[in-house]
């Protein structure tokens, strides 16, 4: 499947199973925030609501929430990222995903509700015209 990304630089993919997707920082979220040194993780369990934050990422920098873009429930934590936070510098797109959820609603886009979803093109677009800013 083909990862969405969020105006907050999040991104999501769902998984083949057409219910699950996979959610993480885009690699420019990961390149402005610099050296991570902290990752908190939301709850397995988590009934999560789109916009919600979940969980954060803290750097030498600065630190930031991760929003999630969709509504649904944490089936699962990247428990790497606990105690290797520094990954989502190397991999974030990859390895380094944060949670995944199972969705509520047919598609990505129904469980995105009011949150704008850009396929690759359209954020990298999105990332240069802000940096223009």
């Amino acid at each position: 499947m083909e990862k969405k990304y969020t105006q907050d630089h999040e991104w999501i993919e769902l998984d083949t199973d057409g219910k699950t997707a996979t959610l993480g920082i885009s690699k420019h979220a990961a390149s402005a925030l610099g050296d991570v040194v902290y990752v908190e993780l939301p709850q397995d369990d988590m009934e999560i609501v789109a916009g919600d934050a979940i969980g954060s990422v803290e750097s030498v920098k600065s630190a930031s929430d991760i929003l999630t873009p969709v509504s649904g429930q944490v089936v699962e934590t990247n428990k790497i990222l606990e105690e290797k936070p520094s990954a989502l510098n190397s991999d974030p797109e990859g390895a380094a995903w944060i949670a995944k959820i199972v969705i509520e609603g047919a598609s990505l886009e129904e469980a995105a509700k009011d949150s704008e979803l850009m396929d690759a093109e359209a954020y990298r677009k999105f990332t240069e015209e802000a940096s223009e800013d």
